[in-house]
């Protein structure tokens, strides 16, 4: 396990890293999740072995310090990121990030760029959410006031989610927990997606293909994005379809004509 000191406080950011070749490949998880649990199977898949490869858990998460004097906006997600990266000499990075991951990643390239050459997103979050009380996901807890959540509220989340989410959730700092989804529904400005379209890297945006079209797919296209819609999984792309996430994220991270490559691999 490594670990470097992410805020002027002293709080930590932790990682399992896996030795092998530069430029470095960085793994960052969702909300409530932690990326050794969600990244190791793939991580080490023939197609993207090999390679020097950090697993991080962000703060508040997983193997990391859980300050609960931390904001945990997007934005201060990112910088904390980037402290650890810069502490663990990682400089143009190829980030595969994950649901709220991929939010903050795309925040981390556009704020520190020189860490950051290509992005996989695997079905992050682009745009502003709804709080929706009845979910699961970040729009029920940010349904809740912070005084709510970390009285009864995190007890009602841990009986909608199930204990496979609990797993990784239930290592996540309450504060943590409450205040990142609340950032993370309300979004940046200018959004995710709008910061996404400026960048001038590689980046492919991995999807389910059940859940049909990715709104904006054209735009998307038009500025360079690879859209890539991944058959039989869910959400959790890479826990359940590891086979086609790895050809996917192979072809992106290694053709410049994503777009094609990716989804042809994806579908092999």
């Amino acid at each position: 396990m490594r670990h470097a000191t992410a805020t002027p406080e002293g709080d930590q950011i932790r990682w399992v890293e896996l030795p092998g070749q530069e430029p470095p490949r960085v793994y960052v998880h969702g909300l409530g999740a932690s990326s050794p649990a969600y990244f190791t199977e793939v991580a080490v898949h023939p197609l993207l072995a090999g390679r020097r490869s950090l697993l991080i858990d962000m703060l508040g998460h997983g193997i990391s310090d859980r300050p609960t004097g931390f904001n945990y906006t997007l934005e201060s997600h990112a910088d904390a990121l980037a402290a650890a990266l810069t502490c663990a000499r990682v400089a143009g990075a190829e980030l595969i990030a994950h649901s709220m991951g991929g939010s903050v990643a795309i925040v981390l390239a556009t704020r520190h760029p020189h860490l950051v050459s290509r992005l996989v997103l695997v079905d992050a979050n682009l745009d502003p959410i709804a709080r929706t009380p009845a979910s699961s996901g970040s729009s029920g807890i940010a349904a809740y006031s912070e005084q709510e959540f970390l009285a009864d509220g995190w007890g009602e989340v841990r009986d909608r989610v199930g204990p496979h989410w609990w797993s990784t959730m239930r290592l996540a700092g309450r504060e943590a927990l409450h205040r990142s989804a609340v950032h993370l529904t309300r979004g940046t400005v200018p959004t995710m997606r709008e910061l996404l379209l400026d960048l001038r890297i590689p980046r492919a945006y991995l999807l389910p293909e059940a859940d049909g079209p990715l709104t904006g797919t054209a735009a998307l296209t038009a500025a360079g994005v690879s859209v890539v819609r991944i058959p039989d999984c869910g959400h959790n792309i890479m826990l359940d379809n590891p086979e086609a996430f790895a050809r996917a994220t192979a072809a992106a991270l290694a053709d410049r004509d994503q777009g094609q490559q990716a989804a042809r691999e994806a579908r092999a």
